[in-house]
């Protein structure tokens, strides 16, 4: 069982965010395995039949993709070593079907690795078009070549920068994927060690960061095209706040994520802010779905 108090400040936070005892029990719970079917490798439904033989596979709602099982050493199986799986946590699998990629299109992941996400674009555009997969620290990048390469992605460039600086590229992207650095709260049910680390200083140090990468992808986004913003966070300044500030600050308007995902009710105040156009974003909670937490929103730039 997870003590919560074993790191304060954490426990001060959440009571405001979200104090149920639902939520804590879930957090206490361990996450469930879900994979995603790499369609680059291989048929659809041949992949699926061979998992069918092995393991007892469960959907994933909002994925056609995804599948929650029951398996241990996932990397270990033959199926994810040919690159016919992609192990992946099921709310993560949302930003890619929110931006809805198609073949031909350039797209910008802009914060790539480890990959999961850029191999999911990829899949959606059947290897055709171009993606700039990016990072920031060449270890990260390492580790995202390798999961580009096991999966057969032959469209994406791999660029290392401070995603800040594609500001200079107005209007060049198709659409852009900004799954940002986050205090990675969500991830608590996955490793306890995002709750150890946890500091509200690191909290509003990665907003300030937030908003320089949003402000960026949107600045690289063509008219007409869409951003989908994403975190692993349910903390509000790392969320609505940052999407908050786009909206005030640019002709950015925000769209509704259809998706079959039980959801909280975004912040539209916190900490005396006032977030009044973030009701269309997308917050899941742990115990919403059985998932990490997570949060989404869908950017489109007017023309």
């Amino acid at each position: 069982m997870i003590d919560f108090c074993i790191n304060p400040e954490f426990a001060e936070r959440y009571a405001l965010i979200d104090n149920s005892e639902e939520f804590y029990e879930y957090m206490n719970k361990p996450l469930r395995q879900s994979i995603r079917i790499n369609t680059l490798k291989g048929n659809y439904d041949d992949i699926t039949n061979l998992l069918s033989e092995k393991y007892k596979l469960q959907q994933v709602p909002w994925c056609r993709e995804g599948f929650f099982l029951e398996v241990e050493g996932i990397g270990n199986t033959m199926e994810y070593q040919l690159g016919l799986i992609f192990p992946q946590e099921a709310s993560s699998m949302i930003p890619p079907v929110v931006l809805d990629p198609k073949p031909g299109m350039l797209v910008l992941d802009i914060a790539a690795s480890p990959g999961a996400k850029t191999t999911q674009i990829a899949q959606y555009m059947e290897n055709e078009g171009c993606i700039i997969a990016n990072d920031v620290k060449i270890n990260r990048l390492n580790i995202l070549i390798s999961n580009l390469q096991r999966c057969g992605v032959l469209i994406a460039r791999v660029t290392m920068r401070d995603g800040r600086t594609f500001k200079k590229y107005k209007n060049r992207f198709d659409c852009i994927l900004l799954d940002a650095p986050c205090s990675n709260t969500g991830m608590i049910r996955k490793n306890y060690k995002y709750l150890k680390m946890w500091r509200l200083r690191d909290v509003y140090a990665l907003s300030k960061l937030q908003k320089g990468l949003i402000m960026a992808s949107y600045s690289a986004l063509k008219p007409g095209g869409v951003l989908v913003y994403s975190t692993c966070s349910l903390d509000p300044a790392e969320n609505e706040e940052v999407v908050d500030h786009l909206l005030a600050n640019t002709n950015a308007e925000l769209e509704e994520i259809s998706l079959p995902v039980r959801r909280h009710k975004p912040f539209t105040s916190f900490e005396g802010k006032e977030f009044g156009e973030v009701r269309k974003c997308l917050r899941i909670h742990p115990q919403d779905n059985d998932t990490e937490g997570f949060f989404v929103a869908k950017i489109v730039k007017v023309v």
